[in-house]
């Protein structure tokens, strides 16, 4: 089980993700996924794995947050001003860490776009929290799957 401060920020690092801690990352986004992604079947979970750990985050810009045992808690990538991926193991929902992922993949690496899953209204209502629109909306995810997708964008980008 992860350990989890609450006082996040003076216990807590953002690292660089390397690619040996890969294996790790899929524990955290399949844990996010099983708290947050009600709508996936296990047949789509088993789909998405290999795909993120084979393709997905050699492909973005990677950053954790790890505790001070040095697991990580949760992560962001981002490619081309877009956040590909915020994940927040299901022990630190609620913590701050997306917030602080959030803030850094704005801040840091200039983000301004997210595709946040319509059928994931907490998701949804995290970015609008954080000032982010919804712009559009596709009626299929990127692979074709029907899991509509909200585009949204960062409201001082107007």
């Amino acid at each position: 089980m992860l350990k989890v401060s609450r006082q996040h920020t003076s216990t807590n690092q953002l690292c660089h993700v390397e690619t040996d801690e890969y294996p790790e990352i899929i524990k955290v986004w399949e844990s996010s996924v099983r708290a947050t992604h009600d709508f996936l079947s296990e047949e789509d979970i088993q789909f998405f794995k290999p795909l993120i750990l084979n393709e997905y985050l050699k492909a973005v810009d990677l950053r954790c947050i790890k505790n001070a045992d040095g697991e990580i808690l949760g992560f962001v990538g981002v490619a081309e001003k877009n956040i590909e991926m915020l994940f927040v193991a299901a022990e630190a929902r609620g913590t701050g860490v997306g917030g602080l992922l959030l803030r850094h993949a704005i801040d840091e690496l200039q983000a301004v776009k997210v595709d946040v899953n319509e059928q994931n209204p907490q998701a949804v209502g995290f970015y609008e929290r954080h000032g982010f629109y919804i712009v559009g909306r596709s009626p299929v995810d990127g692979m074709g799957k029907p899991f509509p997708l909200l585009h949204m964008e960062l409201s001082s980008n107007r």
